[in-house]
């Protein structure tokens, strides 16, 4: 089981809601949330098999940054 969190500039409950049902898409089997009360906006995916930097790109596409947070 793999966890990743990333620093993320989405400000709104809907645009999360969006994001996830995109990434959910591409990782079915993946838990995918957002904390939007935290000050980095944390997305937080927990998975078998996903990639970082496509998580990324799919944000970026749609408008958002996002960077793994370290």
């Amino acid at each position: 089981m793999m966890i990743e969190v990333f620093k993320t500039n989405v400000q709104e409950k809907e645009s999360s809601r969006v994001l996830i049902q995109k990434l959910l898409e591409h990782y079915p089997a993946s838990k995918i949330n957002f904390d939007l009360e935290d000050c980095d906006k944390i997305l937080r995916v927990e998975g078998k098999d996903f990639c970082a930097n496509s998580i990324i790109e799919l944000l970026k596409l749609n408008g958002h940054y996002c960077e793994v947070l370290t």
